[in-house]
């Protein structure tokens, strides 16, 4: 039991799960190895792969102390809050937004039904418009027959008396013929 077992997990703890979270932190993390020409060469880790095993602590000195895993927690603690307050403030937005978009269609379901209840009126008010208009119309086209039929009724009246007069004027001189005698009126003015 003295040796240690290098395929044998470690039981999931705080100080593992912290260790594994700062391991895997950034979804692409590069380790530098040198090679034999003394280049750099990059690895790039799968943030997806399975973290590496860790040691049994009881076995091994763990290299984290107290006040490491103190912090890590404390880190892991402040991502969480960032995370929980990020999640909170994307949940408003799309509060906000929806609640805009909800008052952006009211404002035009308003806009419409006004705008057709301003159009129906307007209609209403031409409609009747053209009834009063025609209404006039036929009423002056009732007045200027009722003048012509009272122009006519005159003349004709005025033809009758002037039938009447050439019938009197007509009768007289036949009157003044027969007796040979001059009418006074039109010798008034000689004498």
């Amino acid at each position: 039991m003295g040796e240690e077992d290098p395929k044998k997990p470690e039981p999931a703890g705080p100080s593992t799960a912290a260790k594994t979270l700062e391991e895997h932190d950034d979804p692409v993390k590069e380790d530098k190895e040198s090679v034999p020409n003394g280049n750099a060469q990059r690895k790039f880790l799968n943030p997806f792969a399975q973290p590496p095993q860790v040691r049994d602590p009881s076995v091994e000195k763990s290299s984290w102390d107290s006040t490491d895993k103190g912090a890590a927690l404390e880190q892991l603690e402040n991502e969480k809050k960032l995370a929980l307050i990020k999640a909170w403030e994307e949940n408003e937005k799309a509060k906000a937004d929806n609640r805009a978009y909800k008052r952006l269609s009211a404002v035009g379901s308003w806009e419409k039904s006004k705008k057709a209840a301003v159009e129906l009126q307007l209609k209403k008010f031409e409609e009747k418009w053209e009834k009063k208009k025609a209404e006039y119309e036929e009423r002056i086209k009732n007045k200027v027959a009722e003048i012509n039929m009272k122009a006519e009724e005159k003349r004709a009246i005025i033809e009758a008396q002037r039938g009447e007069d050439f019938l009197k004027v007509e009768e007289t001189a036949g009157k003044f013929r027969a007796a040979g005698f001059i009418p006074r009126k039109f010798l008034s003015c000689f004498g």
